[in-house]
């Protein structure tokens, strides 16, 4: 079959505003499983920027981006309002050679931002502004552009976000899936039943945890069982998708499809300036590393966290993002 795209991805696109501080403080919290470490600020201060960027992010854009650069053929179905930001928006993806045909313009309405803030240990919390990112719609006319795909991409979805599902599991194209926190705290009971049409699944830790024990069947297990990695991916998978990979930040990734259990610890990074980004980085190449390299799960993940240490490495989501030729001088020189 002659596809038009090798992947459409669907989901958010930002601007994102970064502001670097050394005034947070890290938090263990071991009282609740799903959130396990906090940041924060003392109340009522003035705090301390040390400096602030602007760069662009979303789920989808940056799972684009990091697509075209490796060589293929990418569109983003994206909502954008008409004003400056939308533009700039419009203009990166041009720019990455990103196809923009399907980005769907919505009137009155502010393109959606992220306000990220870092901490001393590069890691983040974002507040994002969904705006006109609520407005994306996935109609029969939109099911018809996705099933021209190789790969639709989803990630975080807003606004009419269960209509949006429904109808982009309609495409006879394979999914790839990472959900949003919207759709992940809605739970088992609301996305249960598209996971038997993901062909690869991507979640953190957390969001493993919480997608295990909004099923009424796994809510008893306790934090030892839930902590459990294999646990986690054994019952995802049953839940239906055929590969499951849980990222657990400085500790690497777990995957399963089903026979075989596969890890990958983080490469180093040359130097380590924020994790904006990285979750989509991941998932992205992941997908990408299985039609680079026929299926080959560990290969595709040594790409992901090749991949994920470059993004690492520079300012915001998409600036340090691996080419294909770089990527095929690392195999090269690795002899992969």
């Amino acid at each position: 079959m002659n596809y038009k795209y090798d992947f459409i991805t669907v989901g958010g696109t930002t601007e994102d505003i970064t502001f670097y501080t050394n005034e947070a403080i890290m938090i263990d919290n071991k009282d609740d499983v799903l959130v396990q470490k906090l940041m924060a600020f003392e109340y009522g201060a003035k705090l301390r920027i040390n400096r602030s960027y602007s760069t662009f992010g979303g789920g989808a854009s940056n799972a684009a981006v990091c697509l075209s650069r490796l060589g293929f053929n990418v569109a983003a179905m994206v909502a954008i309002g008409a004003d400056n930001r939308g533009e700039d928006i419009v203009s990166n993806f041009e720019k990455h050679g990103v196809k923009t045909n399907l980005i769907q313009k919505i009137k009155n309405v502010e393109t959606g931002f992220t306000f990220f803030v870092v901490g001393t240990d590069k890691e983040h919390v974002g507040f994002s502004n969904r705006a006109a990112n609520k407005y994306l719609t996935v109609t029969a006319k939109e099911v018809k552009d996705l099933d021209k795909a190789k790969w639709v991409y989803m990630t975080s979805l807003s606004g009419k976000w269960r209509e949006i599902l429904n109808n982009v599991f309609k495409t006879t194209t394979r999914v790839a899936w990472n959900p949003g926190h919207i759709q992940l705290h809605a739970g088992f009971k609301a996305i249960g039943k598209y996971l038997k049409r993901t062909e690869m699944l991507t979640v953190n830790k957390d969001e493993a945890i919480e997608l295990v024990i909004t099923n009424p069947k796994y809510a008893s297990k306790g934090s030892k069982y839930l902590n459990n990695i294999k646990n986690l991916l054994k019952i995802i998978h049953e839940y239906g998708p055929k590969i499951v990979v849980i990222t657990l930040g400085k500790n690497g990734a777990d995957a399963y499809d089903g026979r075989i259990f596969y890890h990958q610890d983080i490469l180093h990074e040359r130097r380590r300036m924020d994790t904006t980004g990285v979750g989509d980085a991941f998932g992205s190449t992941l997908v990408a590393g299985l039609e680079l390299f026929n299926g080959d799960i560990a290969k595709a993940m040594y790409l992901s966290v090749k991949n994920t240490a470059s993004v690492i490495s520079e300012q915001g989501a998409q600036n340090g993002l691996l080419t294909k030729r770089g990527v095929m001088q690392v195999f090269k020189a690795n002899n992969l």
